[in-house]
């Protein structure tokens, strides 16, 4: 369905409001790890324009970090790539979530979804709408959401170059910015399988650090949505038991 088909704009459907309404418990994290992003840039041998270009342009802070270290000790262009690739395999499995909710979108309007696209919003569309809304639904919802996560990440992190010089290493912002996100995290866990899914996760992250690229990360999820697959398989089996005895 295109977004021109819809009764009214997209910024004045309700949903559009309860996307921004939602994203608002986040924004402080999101904003702390796009400070911390944008002074790891400062502090790297990227120029300004490069940095403030890859800041709008890559919109994706794990993997910023992961490459800036071979970018600053001028690994080939292929590794750079692969580090980021690995990094974001994770969005994978966010696209295949989220087709069913943008998939009769045109290729255009997709392909827009997919530069915003981000973790949180994820979460948040998954919490709120569980099941796929019709379209005209799911797509104001997800702008909202944009409409605040895109600047609390940039606004920061272009913040973060230009104060990056002139801020400290040792003020140890990167376990501020940790303890920001796992506040964030910790309020989202509103039930029993959302709990187990992620303590499986951080046992799977940490018992995988040592791996190249980062995957940890990539097992990490895969073992969330293992867990959480089977958790909701075995919570509707008795549903459908009572169903057929019925």
């Amino acid at each position: 369905m295109d977004a021109s088909l819809l009764p009214q704009p997209v910024w004045r459907h309700p949903q559009f409001a309860q996307g921004l309404r939602d994203m608002t418990g986040t924004a402080l994290g999101i904003g702390a790890w796009g400070l911390l992003t944008g002074i790891a840039m400062a502090k790297s041998d990227l120029a300004m324009p490069l940095a403030v270009l890859m800041s709008l342009v890559v919109f994706a802070g794990s993997a910023q970090l992961a490459v800036l270290p071979l970018m600053s000790g001028g690994a080939p262009l292929w590794l750079i790539w692969a580090t980021a690739l690995c990094v974001n395999l994770r969005f994978v499995v966010f696209s295949a979530g989220w087709r069913t909710y943008f998939g009769t979108l045109p290729r255009g309007q997709r392909l827009r979804i997919a530069y915003f696209a981000a973790d949180l919003n994820y979460a948040m569309m998954m919490k709120r709408h569980p099941q796929p809304p019709p379209v005209a639904e799911s797509v104001p919802y997800f702008w909202g959401g944009v409409a605040l996560n895109w600047p609390a990440w940039q606004v920061p992190s272009l913040v973060g170059l230009w104060l990056g010089d002139h801020i400290p290493t040792q003020w140890g912002m990167g376990f501020a910015g940790t303890l920001a996100l796992l506040g964030l995290v910790y309020s989202m866990l509103n039930d029993r399988a959302t709990r187990i899914a992620a303590a499986v996760s951080g046992a799977a992250a940490v018992a995988t650090v040592a791996l190249p690229l980062k995957l940890n990360i990539l097992v990490a999820l895969a073992a969330a949505v293992a867990v959480g697959l089977v958790i909701d398989h075995r919570a509707a089996a008795p549903a459908h038991a009572d169903k057929d005895l019925a």
